[in-house]
């Protein structure tokens, strides 16, 4: 069967970035914003922490939004559900410094245009712990737009996360697509190339190499931005 979707994860893969730097700056920026509403540093971010577990357990049974803030309010109370709008406020402004961190690959929206132009469908399927919000800022960073793709995961519209094969599957489904059908674009070999496992082709992109385990990466296709290129204009 023949390629018709592909799947591209977004931080580390399109949005170049070591992403403990990225963790570092994203919170630290955080935690300025929120700590005029009571909420001590650290103490923040090892709520959001544990927030961000939560939503990596998540059984289907809430969205992610859901199980993040049920966590919150288990942490500093009901009444932190107020702050909400804070958060929103600090994704839209703060969050955009950020950007500064991130690095910026031009072939990131070359490899794009050229797959939409083939008439292939593209979503992007990254961890969705984030807020559309967010996640369409950083597509941004990349030099792309929400409008290249069919689908791309928030925490609000998904209900499980990486490497969770559920996760996968959510995808598939709310693309009307069967694995065999889709390429899979990502750099952590945890959480992107699990893909692998429902039947999906995958790529592993090697520019900001996620590999904690270690694992012999030779049992996948990968390389650079130049690799990736080439091997999409055979799929």
């Amino acid at each position: 069967m023949s390629i018709r979707f592909v799947l591209f994860d977004l931080d580390g893969t399109l949005l170049p970035m070591d992403q403990e730097v990225f963790v570092k700056a994203y919170l630290g920026r955080l935690a300025a914003k929120l700590a005029p509403l009571g909420y001590e540093p650290q103490t923040l971010i090892d709520g959001i922490w544990k927030g961000t577990a939560a939503m990596v357990q998540n059984n289907g049974s809430c969205s992610n939004e859901e199980a993040f803030w049920n966590r919150f309010a288990q942490i500093f109370g009901e009444q932190a559900r107020a702050d909400e709008p804070t958060f929103d406020a600090f994704y839209r402004e703060d969050f955009q410094q950020v950007q500064s961190v991130c690095g910026f690959a031009p072939e990131a929206a070359q490899i794009v245009a050229f797959l939409k132009e083939k008439g292939l469908t593209l979503a992007l399927a990254t961890n969705p712990i984030f807020p559309a919000v967010a996640t369409e800022s950083r597509m941004r960073w990349a030099g792309l737009d929400k409008e290249d793709f069919a689908l791309y995961t928030t925490y609000e519209n998904s209900c499980h996360c990486k490497p969770n094969p559920d996760y996968y599957r959510d995808v598939l489904a709310a693309l009307d697509a069967q694995p065999q059908e889709c390429l899979m674009v990502g750099n952590d070999v945890e959480e992107d190339m699990v893909a692998a496992t429902l039947g999906m082709q995958v790529f592993l992109l090697t520019d900001c190499l996620i590999n904690k385990y270690s694992k012999d990466i030779s049992q996948f296709p990968n390389g650079d931005f130049k690799a990736l290129l080439e091997y999409v204009q055979h799929i």
